[in-house]
């Protein structure tokens, strides 16, 4: 991108991660040439695009502000909508996307209803009946997070999405997609482009010196795992240089089979499907006396709070769970006033976090 581009997005980012209040100042042109090694037009151009999409306000002598937000219209407000998300209260990406999207459609006089938290989604009948409980309030919309670890999840979460559809209640899903890969569901689906975060971090451990990199995820994974998969796998076709990839499917936590998957694939990089499964890995090759990251180097996805506390920190994919949670709101508010727009697939940025655990 040129300087003028990342600027804009750099500015934009921050603006989604909450960083400027509305009553706030932003960096003047002055302030972000220096921050961002630019010229003044750069800096003047960036915010003035900024200013052009309605999001700052530019007053003469004063400086750049965030734009206070319209009050929500007539067709906004007063909208309830249901969260259908197994294990909600108890996940590390999940959790802050539902806490955000409350948040927003708060802030728009609507309500979120988080349905039985203290009942958690541990089938797919669970699921259903909840599902069932919203159709009977009648809710405008619901986020749903298709199961992945439930037996017959596909059958599952297509009875959820199928009754929904049934009784007219739009749905908008969080983080991967109701259909198994390569298949796309016909619904609105907000998260990562996680092939192209597994291409970025695949490309770091290679630079960083694997040559031999095995993907690891456990059994029943869900769509989102076969698309970071791939996307290892073509960083790896792409580097050349006589690097490999392989791929297993078993629990980290079982030291015999890790024991296995080190032996066969001969790996001195494991990329996890999840920070969890990460996690899990690393206790298993503390205890089999294999270092990390100086036998093997390990990176994972998601950046969920422990991430830094491990015994190594993990290098990982940190997805924007504000900006996921702002943007799923907005998909379901235009998706409950006007069921004809064409189902989207919404994909943010993310960061890659380098830490110790690829050898930085």
């Amino acid at each position: 991108m040129t300087k003028h581009q990342q600027l804009f997005e750099a500015l934009q980012h921050q603006i989604l991660q909450g960083k400027y209040a509305h009553n706030r100042r932003l960096p003047s042109e002055s302030e972000l040439c220096l921050r961002y090694a630019v010229s003044r037009p750069t800096a003047a151009r960036a915010l003035k695009d900024l200013q052009d999409m309605g999001i700052i306000v530019r007053r003469a002598g004063s400086g750049s502000y965030l734009k206070a937000p319209a009050p929500p219209s007539a067709a906004v407000r007063n909208k309830t909508f249901g969260l259908l998300v197994p294990g909600l209260g108890r996940t590390e990406i999940l959790d802050p996307i539902c806490n955000e999207i409350t948040r927003f459609a708060q802030s728009m006089e609507c309500t979120v209803l988080w349905g039985d938290a203290a009942q958690p989604i541990l089938t797919g009948a669970d699921a259903l009946k909840l599902c069932e409980q919203y159709i009977e309030r009648a809710v405008d919309g619901v986020f749903f997070a298709p199961m992945e670890t439930v037996p017959d999840r596909a059958l599952w979460n297509q009875r959820v999405a199928d009754a929904l559809l049934e009784a007219g209640i739009p749905m908008v899903l969080l983080d991967r997609d109701l259909s198994e890969f390569p298949a796309r569901s016909n619904y609105d689906l907000i998260g990562i482009d996680n092939f192209r975060a597994a291409v970025t971090i695949t490309q770091h451990l290679l630079q960083a010196g694997s040559r031999k990199i095995c993907f690891l995820a456990k059994p029943e994974f869900p769509s989102t795992t076969d698309l970071r998969l791939a996307g290892c796998r073509e960083a790896v076709i792409r580097h050349g240089d006589g690097a490999t990839a392989s791929a297993a499917f078993i629990n980290p936590e079982d030291r015999e089979a890790v024991k296995a998957m080190l032996r066969t694939s001969g790996a001195d990089a494991v990329l996890c499907a999840n920070d969890q499964t990460a996690a899990l890995l690393l206790r298993s090759l503390n205890e089999l006396g294999v270092h990390t990251p100086g036998t093997v180097r390990i990176a994972g996805f998601d950046d969920v709070q422990y991430a830094t506390l491990l015994a190594v920190p993990l290098t990982t994919i940190r997805q924007p769970c504000r900006e996921m949670g702002r943007a799923a709101t907005l998909a379901l508010l235009e998706r409950s006033n006007d069921p004809s727009i064409p189902a989207r697939e919404i994909l943010l940025p993310f960061d890659l976090v380098v830490r110790q655990s690829s050898g930085n």
